[in-house]
């Protein structure tokens, strides 16, 4: 079978569900190899997690995860406002969550965190040349602390309870690959 029967047309879009971080759609599609059916996605804005790296130690932060309903060590990050560059939203987050600001910003890649569910993309920043910038900024609905953590003790613990986040799964992939390119 060819690439071109296994698309789908979207049909027709109806909203099921508004909520402040993503809204749940109802689409009718029909693919070309003829079946047609209504499947659920997710609209939601694009998301960016930053990985510092201050000498030996990555810059990590501690919070709960309502869903979860348990503490979590992560990457800091956060969703991107409309259109904004994604490195604008990755120096933003780092300097909110963690009081940090990089000297080197780069991107280590993007992808779809659910393409079966979610319609948006996930950027992933390494930040380089640390310096403290000031307090931290959080919004008025976070509870989080800072602190760093030796590289090879994050890699060596993810998957565990405290490191069970699936995108600092695919950060850390991408780190990964870039310490093995240099």
């Amino acid at each position: 079978m060819s690439d071109e029967r296994l698309n789908w047309r979207v049909l027709e879009t109806q909203p099921l569900l508004h909520t402040p971080v993503f809204d749940v759609l109802a689409q009718k599609e029909l693919a070309e190899a003829g079946p047609s059916g209504t499947y659920v996605a997710m609209k939601a804005p694009d998301w960016v997690m930053v990985i510092p790296v201050l000498g030996e130690d990555f810059v990590l932060v501690r919070q709960w995860r309502h869903a979860a309903r348990r503490l979590t060590t992560e990457f800091p990050g956060g969703v991107r406002d409309g259109d904004e560059d994604p490195a604008v939203t990755a120096a933003r987050e780092l300097r909110e969550e963690t009081g940090f600001r990089a000297g080197k910003l780069s991107c280590l890649g993007s992808c779809s965190p659910n393409p079966a569910l979610f319609s948006n993309t996930f950027y992933c920043y390494l930040a380089e040349e640390l310096s403290p910038a000031g307090a931290q900024h959080l919004d008025a609905d976070e509870v989080l602390v800072y602190e760093t953590r030796p590289i090879r003790e994050v890699v060596a613990a993810f998957g565990s309870p405290e490191f069970s986040h699936a995108l600092m799964g695919t950060a850390l992939a991408f780190y990964l690959r870039r310490t093995a390119e240099l």
